[in-house]
């Protein structure tokens, strides 16, 4: 439960909440389990802060401080995060459905198990952050940096991951189905036994790429670069490959059922 003390501070306005916690530099707030829903909260300082299990949904927290903010199992649907920072914040099983995090700071933040779909992350930092089971279904992550983030078994059908950035980012077992990877970053990805089933993937880098048993069945592979991936026991089947370079890629036991050629 939330200290009451804390809680007034908060709600007494932006002036208040600055001067006592300029004050009182080390003490943590607990607003654990409080009705936020649809407060204005713009620019606020909530670093630290206790956050668990709180309802944020519709809040406003556009360029609020949530740096290593305690935010497991919060309520944060459809609320506007727009430039927040929410770096190494714990965000285990929230719920950011719809949610608005343009240009937010995830990275090294804890995701693990978090609701995301529809989420708007366009632009978002989430390099090194924890996403392992998180549901990003339908999620904008256009242009995004997940360089290095955990994402193994994550949902991530029908998501916007044009020309984002998964350097080195770890997908193993994650499904892709019909997700938008078009001009993407895929330089040493790990994506192992991933589902990209109808992705598209057309002009991405996978340069490198571990591709091991995934399955990119009728995928959109055009004009992709595939040089030195690692695509043993992958299906291929009914997939495009036009233009696509394969120099030095591992095909080994790979399935090219009526799978479209480079010439």
């Amino acid at each position: 439960m939330a200290n009451f003390e804390h809680l007034a501070l908060l709600k007494a306005g932006a002036v208040t909440w600055i001067d006592w916690r300029n004050k009182n530099p080390l003490i943590k707030p607990d607003l654990s389990a409080a009705n936020l829903s649809g407060d204005n909260l713009r620019g606020a300082n909530l670093q630290g802060v206790n956050l668990s299990r709180v309802d944020l949904a519709n809040a406003l927290l556009v360029r609020a401080n949530l740096r290593q903010a305690e935010l497991n199992s919060a309520n944060l649907y459809k609320a506007i995060l727009m430039e927040a920072d929410l770096s190494g914040a714990n965000c285990s099983v929230a719920k950011f459905r719809g949610a608005l995090l343009k240009q937010a700071n995830l990275s090294e933040a804890n995701l693990i198990g978090s609701d995301l779909r529809e989420a708007d992350l366009k632009g978002a930092l989430l390099a090194d952050a924890n996403l392992i089971g998180t549901d990003l279904r339908g999620a904008n992550l256009k242009e995004a940096d997940l360089g290095a983030a955990k994402l193994n078994r994550a949902d991530l059908s029908f998501a916007n991951l044009i020309a984002a950035n998964f350097i080195a980012a770890d997908l193993t077992e994650a499904n892709l189905y019909e997700a938008e990877i078009i001009d993407a970053y895929l330089y040493k990805t790990n994506l192992h036994k991933a589902n990209l089933h109808k992705s598209h993937l057309s002009s991405a880098y996978l340069l490198r790429a571990n591709l091991t048993e995934a399955n990119l069945s009728e995928a959109d592979l055009r004009w992709t670069n595939l040089q030195g991936a690692n695509l043993a026991g992958a299906n291929l089947a009914k997939a495009d490959l036009t233009g696509a370079k394969l120099t030095g890629a591992n095909l080994k036991g790979v399935n090219f059922y009526q799978t479209i050629m480079p010439e």
